[in-house]
Formats: C-alpha cells, sequence, structure tokens
C-alpha cells in the first residue's frame, strides 16, 4: 500500500526522493507527493499520476533542499484527487506530513476539530493527523511529547513520517501497524516503508517497533518507546544489494522474477539440507519434545501465500501425522478456533506486514501456540512477533503478482513438513534421503520447463483475446490451478476461474463451450485419470483445452488442443514444474495486451491495512 519516503543529509533531497519513490512503485499507488524545505518554509509538490509526473513537477521549480519527505497514494479515504494527494500540512504551514495506514476514529477527531475552527481541505484521514498534531505542538512546544499525546488519541493502523518548519536538519516518524524501516548513511539518515527505498544508499537498517518514535538527522537517529521513554535500536545489515532490486535486462520485473526461480530454491535450499535429510537446527529452535508436544497444525495467509499454504497441507498430511489446517488470515482471525499450547502456527507472509496475517498471528498467540514466520523480510513485523522464522532467501520481489516467493514460500514450507517429519518419527530415513535427493533436483528441472517459454508465448498470441478462463486441477495440482488463475486475473484483467476438477459437474461445466479455454493441470500423478476424465468432459462441451503434462504424455496429443510438458518429479514436487507455464502464460497474454505487469491496477504489493 502507500509508500513512504524520507530522507535528510547533503544531498538534494529531492532527487533522492523521487528516486526513492520509483523504488517503491511495485506497492501499487494512484499519485505521489513531497514536501521539502523552501526559502519561505515547507514546499509541497504533488501530483496525480505516476512518480514521472511529480519529477517533471519538481524538475520545473528546480529545488534543491537539504530535507525531505515523500509519498506513493493509494486511495482509501477520498478519491483520486490533488487535494487527497500526500503530503498534507496543517493551516499555518507549520507541519508536512505522509502517512501510511488506516485512522479508525477520525470522523470523530475532524468534528472536533472543525467546532475549533479547523477548514479542511481534504476528504482524507490524513489530514486529520497533521493539524491534531499541530495544535499537540502549540500546546507542549516539544515534538516527543506531541507525538506521543498522538499516539494516545489515534486508533488504527499509521507509519508517519513528519518535517517541522525551522527544524531543517530533522524528520520525525512514528509507527503504529504500519511498516516503517530507518537507513543509516555517511552522513545521512532514510526513512521508507520498504529497504529497497534507500538500497543505493546504505545497507544499514534500523527498525521501528510497534509506537516508537524516531528523530532522524543527518549523524544519525534518536529513538523513544510510545512512552516518550529513550530506547536503544540494533543496527542490522541487509543481505540484498541494489542490483537484486532492478530489471537485469528484462523487460519487466515480473519476467526477471519468473526466471529466478531456479535460483530462489537454490539459495532456500542452501545450508538445510546435508547428507540425505533436512536439518533446519540453525534456522528454527524447536526441539524434538516440541514436535512430540503439537498435536496440530495450523497454515495462516493471504492470496498467493494463501494457496502456497494449500498445496504444503498436502504435503504434511502425507510426511506428519498431524492434524492440519490451513485458513485464509481475514477469516481465521475472527473465527473461534481451537488454538493451544498443542498448536504450532504457521504464518506465510513475503512482506511480513500483511495486516490480517499479523492479527492472526496475536491471536494465536495470546492462545498459546507456538507462532512460525515463513517470511521473505527479516526485520518485518511478523519475523519480529513470532517464536521462529524460516527465510524464505528470495531477494527483493518488485513485481505485484508473486512470482518468486511462491516459488521460495512452497519450498519453505516443504523444508518444514520434512524436518518435522522426522523430529516426530512420522518419516523413515530412507524416504526422507529419497525425497531430499529429488528435492535438490527440483531447481535444474524449474530451468528446464523456462527454456520452454516460447512454446508458452505461441499459447498466449493465440488466446489473449479469450474473455474467460477455468483452470482445473485434482490433489495438490488444485491451489496451482487456483495459482495461474489469480496470476492471469491479476495481470490481464481477464476473468479466471479455478475449480478442483471433480466439481466439473457441481456447476463450473455449465459455463464450457467453444469460447472458453480450460487449463488443466494434470502431472503423472495418482490423480491423473481422474483429472483426464475431467479433460474429455470439458472436451465434449467443444472447450479447448490447454494442458500443462508430464514429458511423454501419449494422451496429451490425443485430448489436448495445446499443451506445454514438464519434467517427470515425484507428484509431491509437481507445483514448482506446473506452476512455470502458468505464470508465464499470464505474463505474455498481459504483454501482448498491453497492460500495467508490474504494477496492475487497484492492487498493491503489500496490504498493511484490513
Amino acid at each position: 500500500m502507500c509508500g513512504i519516503v524520507g530522507y535528510v543529509g547533503d544531498k538534494n533531497a529531492s532527487c533522492v526522493i523521487l528516486d526513492s519513490l520509483r523504488r517503491l512503485e511495485y506497492r501499487g499507488y494512484d499519485s505521489a507527493g513531497m514536501a521539502i524545505d523552501g526559502a519561505d518554509g515547507i514546499e509541497i509538490y504533488k501530483e496525480v499520476g505516476k512518480v514521472a509526473d511529480l519529477a517533471k513537477l519538481v524538475e520545473g521549480k528546480n529545488p534543491n533542499a537539504k530535507r525531505g519527505i515523500g509519498h506513493t497514494r493509494w486511495a482509501t479515504h477520498g478519491g483520486v484527487t490533488l487535494l487527497n494527494a500526500h503530503p498534507h500540512s496543517d493551516r499555518n504551514g507549520q507541519f508536512a506530513l505522509v502517512h501510511n495506514g488506516i485512522i479508525e476514529n477520525y470522523m470523530d477527531i475532524k468534528e472536533q476539530l472543525q467546532r475549533e475552527g479547523v477548514a479542511f481541505k481534504s476528504e482524507t484521514d490524513t489530514e486529520v493527523i497533521v493539524h491534531l498534531l499541530s495544535n499537540y505542538y502549540d500546546e507542549m512546544k516539544d515534538m516527543v511529547e506531541a507525538m506521543v499525546k498522538l499516539q494516545e488519541t489515534l486508533s488504527g493502523s499509521y507509519a508517519l513520517a513528519v518535517i517541522r518548519k525551522g527544524d531543517d536538519r530533522k524528520i520525525y516518524c512514528v509507527r503504529r501497524g504500519s511498516p516503517l524501516v530507518l537507513g543509516l548513511g555517511e552522513g545521512e539518515t532514510f526513512c521508507a516503508s520498504d529497504v529497497p527505498a534507500f538500497l543505493p544508499y546504505t545497507r544499514s537498517v534500523v527498525y521501528l517497533e510497534e509506537g516508537e518514535i524516531a528523530e532522524l538527522r543527518p549523524d544519525g537517529v534518536t529513538v523513544w518507546n510510545s512512552k516518550g521513554e529513550l530506547v536503544s535500536k540494533d543496527v542490522h545489515t541487509v543481505e540484498w544489494d541494489v542490483t537484486m532490486a532492478e530489471k537485469a535486462g528484462h523487460s519487466h520485473y515480473m519476467h526477471k522474477e519468473i526466471h529466478e526461480q531456479g535460483m530462489v530454491l537454490r539459495t532456500t535450499l542452501k545450508g538445510r539440507i546435508s547428507d540425505g535429510r533436512v536439518d533446519l537446527s540453525k534456522d528454527l529452535n524447536w526441539t524434538q519434545e516440541d514436535a512430540q508436544r503439537w498435536k496440530k497444525v495450523h497454515i495462516i495467509a493471504c492470496g498467493t501465500s494463501y494457496y502456497a499454504a494449500l498445496v504444503a497441507e498436502r504435503v504434511f498430511e502425507r510426511w506428519t501425522d498431524l492434524d492440519i489446517r490451513v485458513d485464509i488470515a481475514s477469516e481465521y482471525r475472527y473465527r473461534n478456533l481451537r488454538c493451544d499450547p498443542e498448536t504450532l502456527a504457521i504464518f506465510v507472509s513475503q512482506s511480513g506486514e500483511t495486516a490480517d496475517t499479523i492479527a492472526a498471528q496475536r491471536k494465536a498467540r495470546a492462545e498459546g501456540a507456538h507462532c512460525m514466520a515463513i517470511t521473505n523480510v527479516r526485520g518485518s513485523t511478523l519475523a519480529r512477533e513470532v517464536h521462529s522464522i524460516l527465510l524464505l532467501k528470495a531477494g527483493p520481489e518488485i513485481g505485484v503478482a508473486a512470482t518468486k516467493t511462491f516459488t521460495g514460500q512452497v519450498a519453505a514450507l516443504f523444508l518444514s513438513a520434512l524436518y518435522l517429519g522426522r523430529l516426530r518419527g512420522s518419516m523413515t530415513a530412507d524416504e526422507e534421503a529419497r525425497l531430499v535427493n529429488e528435492f535438490l533436483q527440483i531447481p535444474y528441472k524449474v530451468e528446464n520447463v523456462l527454456e520452454k517459454e516460447n512454446e508458452v508465448i505461441k499459447l498466449a498470441q493465440k488466446y489473449h483475446d479469450r474473455q474467460d478462463f477455468l483452470f482445473i486441477g485434482r490433489g495438490i495440482s488444485f491451489p496451482v490451478a487456483l495459482e495461474g488463475a489469480l496470476k492471469l486475473k491479476e495481470i490481464s484483467y481477464i476473468h479466471a476461474e479455478a475449480y478442483a476438477a471433480g466439481e466439473m459437474k457441481h456447476g463450473p461445466i455449465a459455463l464450457l463451450d467453444e469460447k472458453v479455454p480450460v487449463m488443466a493441470i494434470i502431472p503423472r500423478d495418482m490423480m491423473y485419470e481422474k483429472t483426464l476424465s475431467n479433460v474429455l468432459e470439458a472436451k465434449a462441451r467443444k472447450a479447448p483445452v490447454i494442458g500443462v503434462c508430464t514429458e511423454g504424455d501419449e494422451h496429451a496429443s490425443k485430448y489436448m488442443d495445446d499443451y506445454v510438458e514438464v519434467p517427470w518429479t515425484d507428484e509431491e514436487f509437481s507445483p514448482f514444474l506446473t506452476v512455470i507455464p502458468l505464470q508465464l502464460f499470464a505474463f505474455h497474454v498481459a504483454k501482448i495486451l498491453g497492460k500495467e505487469i508490474d504494477q496492475p491496477r487497484n492492487l498493491a504489493k503489500s496490504v498493511t491495512v484490513e
């Protein structure tokens, strides 16, 4: 969702802010703006549209400030208008402020401020914050005390970056429920919603905890807790570098990230497999007693992460003797489910900042569950709150539509299931060794599938003008169908449904005719014959069938109009291979249609509000 950046140092602040905002464009937005120091006070520049539009506006003014804050807005309260774009200022021009999140009690505060004579220019909840802060500062004459009182008044989620007229070498920040990270450079300091914003300048970061207030200066930061008490903060070094967040010759970030999946699998497996067994003891603080105590596993996630969890559900059922349930975070947090010290609760989130997933984790932890995070961001809110964490090691994913992190999440979940199976004694050493040896071959088989991209391009050229698609699969291939349909919807805006193939006769078959292609995920597995019968049902209704099948499948050319073959693997590992043609198909359909692939409309990379 909305992106925040801030800079104080000796460089041209407007240039740094524009550069940093470009690196946050993947989060999704509809307007952009910045506030910087000017000759007569704080100057605000904002535009509806892209960061490039803001850059044109700023270029004409040629500002050369040394401090400023910037923002990309994804509309929540109020429409996409110039007045609603951030930054917002108070009536005296004393403060400028940018905000990510939602203030739940903003209407009550707004009505009170209006009774006091404050005139509002926008429809946003954010403008309420800046007027309130201005009042508190006028009363207290101290920024930290004013921000402590601000937190006591506001309900909801927020990350704020604030500049005050006269404090020309300081930026103030606070976060509660929305992400904010600080960057420490040589004679300069940054704040941002996500690390890639300032990666070209520094890899030294400080993660703010809930309610913490920070003062940024060129020589460093000072941090207070929500009560205004000084706290000491650790400085972390980010493992990513700036080249990992660039396109590297690809036309789009999504295309680059699809092609990185072999590498992601290698890095996720590296150091976690040896001598035919999985060893996660360097990552997880689990003991054999812990594993024996747990009786059930809850896996909770949203979106693509949820589909990764559904894939993993099948192997947890096979490789462990535990009761397994998978749920959508936004549903789980409101259900009356039994969650206790006998529960291992696994929370899957690429960013570690998904609001519903974090809230679900807090619910499970409060009820006594052992909470584990599978995430791509070590310093994220989710990673800091759980009992144990398993990192993906996927590097930054910039494309809004997840691809390589889906693969990384499935791999991390599979490793967890194998490790748990061994700790509980529900898997023999020979079976573990057999599975691990095949797991190590999967990165190479993924790259084999990627070499078939030209075949997928031809399919995209043939079918890009269709308005509806039906994706089907059985067993472990059903969640792959869900993920394939989601990818096509996300970036091409074509309507796509996914069903368990066995449900065809329970409704979806009514949709089929020669205009509705069926994408069948049909590897050679225990459900193959059943899925093939569903393919024949589709063919009988004259629907074109596109198959994703195993190399050497003699039925593919007989019963399917088109198909892409993937190498053979154990059926548990087939999702790593069968998802690749679906990702490539969605990408190339969207490319042919001229869609904005890396930043699809109405979507954001990290959903940090409910």
